[in-house]
């Protein structure tokens, strides 16, 4: 590896958005950085087959309070972030504050959603309830048996391919080396750099010490010949949501399978996602399937991020484990890591690789 690159401040293995946005603010921080990717393309892993939601109310968690302030004010930094992606790159990278709604088909639904509003009402967080009806009304393609819906206005989305882009441009214009083709071993001292960053994503766990594992995910990337129009909104309902591009385009998704590295896409996993999101929206039926894809999220025992500086190893910081919330928390992420890289306190220590660390075994007694 020495001879293909130099020797760096900071190595990242992973160029996937997290891996690429942690490099390019580490870069603007001074320290010279390489990007290691291991696929011959750069996002090719959770990045390509993310929705790109930005859902932290959606998201929001009772049990997970760091993981929820981070993801808040990650959707806070987002918009900036974007203009600052598009100032620097000429990329738009598809931000959209379209808002969200929570959908429920039958009484059972309905009693779920009123109860994950309520939840989120406690929280502080901005939610609306409203009957069927009035969801019809701003999203007129709605099946007339929708029972109910929560409106989360401050959940809202990006095109993750775009932001790949924007990531992948902004990093070459400031410098980083970039390297793909890189299969980085387990032997994180072969890396010529003073520190490295783990942001492999689901593959991260062959790393380290951290517990990751690859969460399955089958979705759909459909297109409406007819044009932009059949929704607006980001739809969630149960068994998956419906992401629309705001041009025709449209992100179904996603099944949540704990079956390892299996990239298979299934009649099953298909046909279970078209029907729960035609009993919501019966229009989606005519669009057309554009893609097929599998992706990996990459989970920990807690499904929160492992970000910042290992407990056992200073040289090493981590930037894994976002399972679900990849997307949204690529600007706090990226911020964290480069205060890990140059010595400042954490924001969010609630989510640090020490909270996995196992104290260690006491010697035998001979």
């Amino acid at each position: 590896m020495s001879t293909e690159l130099p020797r760096v401040d900071v190595a990242v293995v992973g160029g996937g958005v997290i891996g690429l946005a942690a490099a390019w603010r580490a870069r603007q921080r001074g320290l010279e950085v390489a990007v290691l990717e291991r696929e011959a393309g750069l996002g090719t892993g959770a990045s390509r087959a993310a929705a790109g939601m930005l859902a932290p109310v959606a998201e929001a968690d009772l049990n997970e309070r760091d993981l929820l302030l981070a993801n808040l004010e990650s959707a806070r930094r987002w918009p900036a972030f974007a203009a600052e992606l598009a100032d620097v790159t000429g990329i738009d990278v598809g931000y959209r504050a379209c808002g969200t709604l929570l959908v429920a088909r039958d009484r059972d639904e309905a009693e779920h959603v009123e109860r994950e509003r309520d939840a989120r009402e406690r929280l502080g967080l901005r939610v609306e309830r409203m009957l069927g009806s009035a969801a019809r009304r701003i999203e007129p393609a709605l099946a007339p048996s929708l029972r109910l819906a929560v409106e989360l206005p401050d959940d809202h989305a990006v095109e993750p391919l775009r932001v790949v882009a924007a990531l992948a441009e902004a990093c070459v214009r400031a410098g980083v080396h970039v390297r793909t083709g890189v299969e980085v071993n387990p032997d994180l001292s072969t890396i010529p750099a003073e520190r490295v960053v783990i942001a492999a994503g689901a593959w991260s766990g062959a790393l380290g010490d951290v517990p990751v594992r690859p969460v399955k995910g089958q979705s759909l990337r459909l297109r409406d010949p007819s044009g932009p129009g059949l929704c607006d909104h980001v739809l969630r309902f149960e068994g998956g949501y419906l992401v629309p591009r705001g041009d025709g385009r449209y992100y179904l998704g996603a099944t949540v399978e704990e079956r390892g590295f299996d990239t298979a896409i299934t009649a099953l996993g298909v046909y279970e996602l078209l029907r729960e999101a035609s009993e919501i929206l019966p229009g989606i039926l005519e669009l057309e399937i554009e893609e097929a894809l599998t992706g990996f999220r990459p989970g920990t025992p807690d499904n929160a991020p492992v970000i910042g500086v290992d407990p056992r190893d200073e040289r090493i910081v981590w930037a894994t484990g976002h399972y679900r919330n990849g997307i949204l928390l690529c600007p706090v992420t990226a911020d964290l890591v480069a205060a890990a890289l140059t010595g400042e306190a954490s924001e969010h220590a609630g989510l640090r690789p020490d909270r996995f660390a196992t104290a260690p075994q006491e010697a035998a007694t001979p």
